[in-house]
């Protein structure tokens, strides 16, 4: 018998289809998994089955639980969200409210499950199931990790016991450890409390760690559905077969630039931050974002900088081009300029390059893609307009982008897209540096394998250095030539992929390569 049956759902808004005859099923203990790329409608069906549909949507089509079709008053769905069905959607770490303790929170999801006695113990009850100290109670949101704050939304998602839990990419934006120990939980929670899951992402290795079977879908309709081993192992559909393709990132392209000399020295590069004082009477020590770093980057060389979170791999990245600056040591560029982050001479800063890691947050939604491109060149106005201009048409050229394109808006692009013209932009002042953080965190698995051939091919175009931070060991074994691990702001470890990867030296490398997920697939898939 089904627990959640979904038949010939069909969402449609503003008259264009959204999801098209969906229909799947979830036993009870059953697990599972649904994929597919971006825009294929996975998110939005978790929505409709939590009657949390966007406006000016419609559904046709039923959903029903347990027997049962699912209540028609919003009061009735709210009801059941919260004591048969948890839920833990895309980004819902941001949603704790900033104003209330982690305690008080969950005491609020306990109370609307009825549950109203013995609420302390219970909610250490609640934190210790989720792997988090008794002591987390007290504290704020902004106190916590990112994944910390994930494990409480999970502890608020499993306060009313539900029967099916549904989870929307439950591990995106984590470090490998993070991720890795955020799906045992989820699957630990599964087992001990025989939660039925549906699982949702982007990512294949996660869906192919928690999931007994899988349903895929694109552009809204579900083109392969089965079990595992015959999905991921024996895929029917060209579709499932290219999404496994690309998941492997096997292809590394043959073209290489020549590495130099030194073009980037940092030494002994420290940064501290004042403490938030709990009180005038008891000062905190400073908070250290890096410490004592210090490594060398040659000129053609691709470096990938890699670490648990807070590791202070963002932090460094902001120091090298220049958004904040360095407590103490110095930087020293192309053997000529030395400087701390902030104070880089203007001259200098058309040199190198920055890539965000959230494209889609990086774009003036007022300005037109083409006027976001051109504003570096404020950089180099001795230049004729129309060399700019051809600037812009090649730098667009040659990320795969046509310059018709330039005069539209950032929200008329994907999100690979919208990658491909943040690189345009750092590109367009023919820097000698590039700087990534985390290039293709925010693509899915398609997207990610075009963009890491993009960055190789640019690379040797364009006789560029890279410096790139990740967490995703298969990005650093197809775009680095060596790898610089930090940890609490300090380098521990410098070595080649190929090393890392087969023999890590420092224990945390050997935790980063042990949270590795396994390759997807029982067969090879060509």
């Amino acid at each position: 018998m089904a627990l959640l049956k979904v038949e010939n759902l069909t969402v449609t808004r503003r008259g264009a289809p959204l999801l098209e005859g969906v229909s799947l099923a979830i036993g009870k203990g059953q697990r599972l998994g649904v994929i597919g790329e971006a825009g294929s409608g996975k998110s939005l069906l978790a929505l409709a089955i939590l009657g949390l549909l966007p406006g000016g949507a419609t559904m046709t089509g039923t959903i029903g639980f347990d027997d049962k079709p699912m209540p028609a008053t919003e009061a009735g769905l709210a009801q059941l969200r919260g004591k048969r069905i948890g839920a833990v959607l895309e980004r819902a770490a941001d949603a704790l409210a900033p104003l209330k303790t982690i305690g008080a929170q969950l005491e609020e999801a306990l109370r609307r499950a009825a549950v109203t006695s013995d609420l302390p113990a219970r909610i250490d009850e609640l934190l210790r199931d989720v792997g988090l100290d008794a002591k987390t109670g007290s504290h704020y949101p902004r106190d916590l990790t990112p994944a910390e704050r994930q494990r409480v939304m999970f502890a608020i998602a499993v306060a009313a016991k539900p029967e099916l839990l549904i989870v929307d990419e439950p591990a995106a934006g984590l470090d490998l450890i993070g991720q890795r120990r955020i799906l045992d939980l989820i699957s630990k929670l599964c087992t001990e409390h025989n939660l039925s899951l549906l699982v949702i992402s982007h990512d294949l290795k996660t869906v192919a760690m928690l999931a007994t079977k899988i349903v895929v879908l694109r552009g809204g309709k579900v083109i392969e559905a089965g079990e595992k081993p015959e999905v991921f192992g024996h895929p029917k559909h060209e579709f499932t077969r290219a999404m496994l393709s690309a998941s492997r990132h096997r292809a590394r392209t043959l073209m290489r630039t020549p590495i130099g000399g030194t073009l980037l020295e940092l030494r002994n590069v420290s940064r501290r931050f004042r403490s938030p004082d709990r009180s005038i009477f008891e000062p905190q020590p400073p908070i250290v974002a890096l410490d004592d770093v210090s490594f060398a980057l040659r000129a053609g060389e691709s470096l990938a900088v890699i670490g648990p979170a807070g590791s202070g791999k963002s932090i460094l990245t902001r120091i090298i081009v220049g958004l904040e600056r360095a407590t103490a040591g110095e930087l020293e560029f192309d053997q000529s300029v030395i400087y701390r982050g902030t104070d880089m001479p203007r001259a200098m800063r058309q040199e190198i390059g920055y890539v965000f890691r959230n494209p889609a947050s990086t774009f003036n939604p007022r300005y037109t893609v083409g006027e976001s491109i051109a504003e570096p060149l404020q950089l180099e106005l001795q230049k004729s307009l129309d060399e700019l201009g051809g600037r812009i048409v090649e730098v667009v050229t040659a990320v795969g982008l046509h310059p018709n394109m330039l005069g539209r808006l950032p929200r008329e692009f994907t999100i690979s897209q919208l990658q491909r013209l943040a690189i345009a932009r750092a590109l367009v002042t023919r820097p000698k540096l590039m700087v990534f953080d985390e290039p293709v965190a925010a693509l899915d698995i398609a997207a990610r394998g075009e963009i890491l051939v993009l960055l190789n091919r640019l690379r040797a175009d364009f006789g560029l250095s890279f410096l790139v931070t990740c967490h995703d060991l298969d990005v650093v074994r197809i775009i680095a030539d060596r790898v610089v691990v930090l940890d609490h702001g300090r380098v521990v470890e410098t070595t080649t992929p190929a090393q890392l990867l087969e023999k890590p030296q420092h224990a945390t490398t050997q935790q980063l390569v042990a949270a590795q997920l396994p390759d997807v697939g029982i067969v090879p898939v060509f």
